[in-house]
């Protein structure tokens, strides 16, 4: 009986983990999109766990201060006025944001979501690459 507890315990650190990976991936994929000209994308975000994965990102760094960010990651807040872009990690603050957020990226299911506003892209002047517009939706 220890054995297997013991191998659910590591099956369930090896997802993790994985999953972990699959968000670093997407993560720098995402930013390299939105900033393709820029060398380092500063990114500040409201959540412990995410500045861990931003902090394993070759071209991003995380930021203190609001000020100091080029894009906010946000997963919990719903205060922020500030006029920076912002991208959500969760489908509530996707909506909560709509008028001003670009995108989200989120687990549902299971599975990454990935999806950018094209009203709030464009008021940034924002082109993503062709590999990218399937994400692109007019409506949440």
């Amino acid at each position: 009986m220890k054995k297997i507890l013991f191998l659910l315990l590591l099956l369930s650190f090896v997802l993790q983990a994985s999953q972990h990976t699959y968000e670093v991936k997407i993560y720098s994929t995402i930013f390299k999109a939105l900033f393709p000209n820029k060398t380092t994308v500063y990114v500040w975000s409201d959540c412990d766990k995410k500045s861990d994965i931003l902090h394993k990102i070759y071209n991003v760094r995380a930021v203190n201060s609001i000020e100091d960010a080029d894009i906010l990651l946000l997963s919990k807040s719903k205060n922020i006025t500030s006029k920076k872009m912002k991208f959500v990690t969760n489908y509530k603050l996707l909506k909560h944001y709509k008028k001003s957020v670009i995108g989200g990226f989120y687990w549902k299911k299971g599975r990454p979501n990935i999806i950018f506003l094209r009203r709030n892209l464009q008021k940034y002047h924002i082109k993503l690459p062709q590999s990218m517009q399937d994400y692109v939706e007019d409506n949440l």
